[in-house]
C-alpha cells in the first residue's frame, strides 16, 4: 500500500488530482482526474427562490470549522438515500490532518446545538476543492453551499471545484469544464492568495444572498 501523505495530498490537488477509495470498507486509494470536471462559477452561483426565502428566515446556526470529525463521519455514514459511501478510514485520517495544518475547512449547520448539515474541503490559494455534504435537516447542505460561495466571494477565491457534474449540483449553476481548461483555471487560482476567513459566520442574510450570487 503506497504512503499518502497530507503534503503529497496537496501537490496533487494543485496538480488537478485527487484521492477515492471504492468503499468505506476499502482501505485502499487511488488517484482520480476526471476528463471533466464540475466546477461553480463564483459570480454566476444560482440560488432557487424557495432557497433564498429559506435562507432569509436563518433556519440555522453557521459554524466554520468548530466539528470536523463530526462532519466528515456524518458525509460517510450510510444513508436511505446513500447505501455505499467512498470515505474510508484513510480518507479520514488524512483529512483530518489537513484539517489540522488549517488547509481543510467545514461548513457547518446546527439547530439547537445539533449538527443538521454541513461540507468539508481543501482549499489551496484562491481554490477550494468541495469534497462532501450532508444533511439531516431540510436544506441543511444546500445552505452551507450558499454559505461556502458567500465566504469564497468575500475572501477573494477564483475557483469553488466541485469534482463531478450531477444534475443537482447543475441547479446551483455547476457547469462542465474540460481537463484542458480546468488546468488553467487552477494554476491561476492557486498563484493567488485568499482569505478563508473574511466573513462572518452571522452576517445578514441579505449580505450572504449578495455574496453568494456574486453582488458586492
Amino acid at each position: 500500500m503506497s504512503t499518502i501523505t497530507p503534503q503529497i495530498l496537496l501537490k496533487a490537488y494543485a496538480a488537478g488530482i485527487f484521492p477515492m477509495a471504492e468503499s468505506a470498507d476499502d482501505n485502499a486509494l487511488y488517484w482520480i482526474e476526471p476528463e471533466e470536471r464540475g466546477v461553480f462559477p463564483l459570480d454566476a452561483f444560482h440560488i432557487p427562490r424557495s432557497l433564498r426565502k429559506r435562507l432569509r428566515r436563518k433556519p440555522f446556526e453557521i459554524r466554520i470549522n468548530t466539528a470536523f470529525s463530526q462532519v466528515i463521519d456524518a458525509c460517510a455514514a450510510k444513508t436511505s438515500d446513500r447505501r455505499t459511501t467512498w470515505i474510508n478510514g484513510r480518507i479520514r485520517a488524512l483529512y483530518g490532518q489537513l484539517h489540522k495544518m488549517g488547509c481543510c475547512h467545514t461548513v457547518e449547520c446546527w439547530q439547537a446545538d445539533h449538527l443538521v448539515g454541513g461540507l468539508y474541503g481543501v482549499r489551496i490559494g484562491a481554490a477550494f476543492f468541495g469534497e462532501s455534504m450532508f444533511s439531516r435537516a431540510t436544506d441543511a447542505s444546500k445552505l452551507a453551499l450558499v454559505h461556502l460561495v458567500a465566504r469564497l466571494n468575500a475572501g477573494g477565491f477564483t475557483l469553488l471545484d466541485a469534482q463531478f457534474m450531477t444534475p443537482h449540483l447543475a441547479r446551483f449553476g455547476a457547469r462542465p469544464v474540460g481537463r484542458e481548461d480546468y488546468r488553467k483555471m487552477l494554476d491561476a487560482a492557486i498563484d493567488h492568495d485568499a482569505d478563508f476567513f473574511a466573513f462572518k459566520e452571522d452576517a445578514d442574510p441579505q449580505r450572504v444572498l449578495a455574496l453568494a450570487t456574486g453582488i458586492h
